[in-house]
C-alpha cells in the first residue's frame, strides 16, 4: 500500500491554518495541524475536513495539542511563536520566541527526525539558526521560508507598475527578511525583457522600498493583524516543491559557509528545492552594492543569533 506523505503544521493561526488549507487543496498529503491552545487546532482541521467533500480534496485533517500524532512526518512547517508587541523590546521578541521554536523542535526531533523543517517563525533568519541547532538536523533538512514571500510580493508590485499578467515577472530577493532583504533588480524581467528597461529608475527604487516595508504595509491597513495568506501560500510552494521533488530554483534561508561572504549564519539564496530538501545554493554574481548589501544582511542576523539565550 502506497504510503501517504504527512505534513505537520505547528500553530494553528492565521498562517498555520492557511497554509493547512492550501495543503489539503493540493492534496500533498495528510495533514496534523498543532496548537497549545486547546480546541483551536481541533476545530479548524474539522471545519477545513468538511470542506473536502465540496473542494474534492481527500486527505486526513487531524488538531491536537500535543506532538505523538506527529510521528513519522515527512516536513514540517513551524509557524508557532509571537509577534512583537507594542512595549517589548526585541531581546524580550528573541527571547520568547526562542524558548517555543526550541522546544518544538526537540517535539518534533524525537519524533520525526527524518523531517524536513521549514520555519516561519520570526525573526526567521534566527528561528532557522535556532531550529538546526536545537534540533540536530542536517543543514539541508532546514531552510527558513521568507525569500519566497518577499519575492512574490516584489513580483506582484512590477506586474502593476507594468500593468501585465503577473505569469510574466520573475524576480527573486535575496538577504535577511526585513529592511536589509535585498531585491534583485538586475536579475528581474517581464516577460524576458529587463524590468530596467521598461520602468524608470525612481519608480524601480520605489518598489524595492515597497517589498522591503510589505509586510508593515499589511499591517497598517489591517490594524490588528499581520499578513497571511501570501505567506502561507509561499511556505507551501517550498512544501510542494520537496515532496514532489520539483527541483525549483527559489529563494530561501539557508546555512552558508562563505557564500555571499556569509559564514556561519542563515540568510535568503537562491536554491534548488527538492527530495532531499536543499540540493544546492547557487553562489550567484552580485554586484559591489549588492554584496554590500548582503554582508549587512549577514551582519544583521549574527547580530540577532548573538541575542539568543544560547548566542
Amino acid at each position: 500500500m502506497l504510503k501517504r506523505n504527512k505534513i505537520t503544521i505547528v500553530g494553528a493561526g492565521n498562517v498555520g491554518a492557511t497554509a493547512a488549507h492550501w495543503a489539503a487543496s493540493k492534496e500533498l498529503g495528510d495533514i496534523v495541524l498543532v496548537d497549545v491552545v486547546e480546541g483551536v487546532p481541533q476545530g479548524k482541521a474539522l471545519d477545513l475536513a468538511q470542506a473536502g467533500p465540496i473542494e474534492g480534496f481527500d486527505v486526513s485533517i487531524t488538531g491536537t495539542n500535543g506532538y505523538d500524532e506527529t510521528e513519522g512526518s515527512d516536513v514540517v512547517v513551524i509557524t508557532a511563536g509571537i509577534a512583537r508587541k507594542p512595549g517589548m523590546s526585541r531581546d524580550d521578541l528573541l527571547k520568547t520566541n526562542y524558548e517555543i521554536v526550541s522546544s518544538v523542535v526537540r517535539e518534533i526531533c524525537s519524533r520525526s527526525p527524518d523531517a524536513y523543517i521549514i520555519v516561519v517563525s520570526k525573526p526567521v533568519d534566527v528561528m532557522t539558526y535556532v531550529a538546526v541547532k536545537e534540533g540536530g538536523f542536517s543543514r539541508n533538512q532546514v531552510m527558513g521560508q521568507a525569500g519566497v514571500l518577499d519575492s512574490t510580493r516584489f513580483r506582484a508590485f512590477l506586474a502593476m507598475e507594468l500593468g501585465v499578467s503577473v505569469e510574466d515577472v520573475s524576480a527573486f530577493v535575496m538577504g535577511a527578511h526585513g529592511d536589509s532583504m535585498v531585491p534583485l533588480v538586475r536579475y528581474s524581467y517581464a516577460g524576458g525583457i529587463p524590468v530596467e528597461r521598461l520602468i524608470p529608475k525612481e519608480r524601480l527604487d520605489a518598489i524595492v522600498e515597497r517589498t522591503r516595508k510589505g509586510g508593515g504595509e499589511i499591517v497598517d491597513l489591517l490594524k490588528t493583524g499581520s499578513a497571511f495568506v501570501a505567506p502561507a501560500v509561499a511556505t507551501i510552494e517550498m512544501v510542494e516543491a520537496i515532496l514532489l521533488d520539483e527541483r525549483r530554483i527559489l529563494p530561501c534561508a539557508a546555512y552558508l559557509e562563505g557564500q555571499y561572504g556569509v559564514d556561519g549564519g542563515y540568510v535568503g539564496v537562491p536554491l534548488r528545492l527538492g527530495a532531499g530538501g536543499i540540493q544546492e545554493i547557487y553562489d550567484i554574481s552580485l554586484s559591489d552594492d549588492e554584496k554590500a548589501a548582503m554582508k549587512v544582511a549577514g551582519d544583521a542576523v549574527k547580530e540577532l543569533v548573538a541575542a539568543t539565550p544560547k548566542g
